[in-house]
C-alpha cells in the first residue's frame, strides 16, 4: 500500500513538473520575442505645411526578456538644418534648407531593460540621402551616420500583446558627406546633436 501511494506521488510530481516545463516553455518560446511595431511620430505627416512624410517600421527580437535587437526602416523628407532644436527658430523663417533632403535609413539597434519597464537603448542609423534643390531637382546624394542614444520606459497592455515606449533620446552624427555647399552654409550654424522624443509602440507576435 505504501509502494502503491508512493507512485501515485511521483506521477503527481511527474506531471506538475511537466505542466511548469511546458508553461515556461510556452513563455521562452519565439511566441513572444518577435515583434512589429512603428512610432507616433508619423502623426506628423498630418502637417499639410510641414509634412515630413515620415515612415518608420519596427521589428524585433528579444534574445533574453532583458536583452532585445531591433531593426527598423525610416523615410523622411526634411527642408531644415538637423541640429536645430526644437523651439522658436525651427523651421522659423530663413533658418531653413535652400530645398530639401529625402532619406531611405535602415537601422539597427540593442534596447536594454534594467529595472521593470525602464530601459537604454542604442541605434546605428544609416542615411542615405538625395538633396533636392527649390525646385525639386536633384543636385547630389550623400550619406550621414546617426547614432542615437535613448532612456525610456515601456507600458504594457492587453496581456503584453500591446507596447508602448515614450523615451527621450540624443541623436548625434559623428559622419556626414556629400552635402551640398549651399546646405552645409544653413547647418553650420548649428551642432551635429539633437535632442529627440522617443514615442515607439508595438504588438507582440
Amino acid at each position: 500500500m505504501q509502494k502503491k501511494n508512493l507512485w501515485i506521488v511521483l506521477v503527481l510530481l511527474l506531471t506538475s513538473s511537466l505542466q511548469v516545463n511546458a508553461q515556461h516553455a510556452q513563455k521562452d518560446s519565439t511566441y513572444r520575442r518577435w515583434f512589429v511595431g512603428s512610432s507616433l511620430l508619423m502623426l506628423g505627416n498630418f502637417d499639410k505645411t510641414n509634412n515630413p512624410e515620415y515612415i518608420q517600421i519596427n521589428a524585433g527580437y528579444r534574445i533574453t526578456p532583458k536583452d532585445v535587437v531591433q531593426f527598423r526602416f525610416k523615410r523622411s523628407t526634411y527642408a531644415w538644418p538637423i541640429g536645430i532644436p526644437f523651439g522658436p527658430s525651427f523651421d522659423a523663417p530663413g533658418l531653413n534648407y535652400p530645398g530639401s533632403a529625402r532619406i531611405l535609413a535602415p537601422q539597427i539597434g540593442y534596447q536594454r531593460f534594467w529595472w521593470k519597464g525602464v530601459y537604454t537603448s542604442v541605434y546605428a542609423l544609416n542615411a542615405f540621402e538625395k538633396y533636392m534643390d527649390k525646385n525639386n531637382k536633384k543636385i547630389g546624394n550623400g550619406y550621414t551616420l546617426y547614432l542615437d542614444f535613448y532612456l525610456g520606459y515601456q507600458f504594457k497592455f492587453f496581456k503584453d500583446r500591446f507596447f508602448f515606449e515614450p523615451a527621450i533620446g540624443c541623436s548625434y552624427w559623428p559622419v556626414r558627406t556629400n552635402v551640398p555647399e549651399s546646405f552645409k552654409a544653413v547647418e553650420q550654424k548649428w551642432p551635429n546633436y539633437f535632442i529627440q522624443p522617443g514615442l515607439d509602440f508595438g504588438f507582440n507576435l
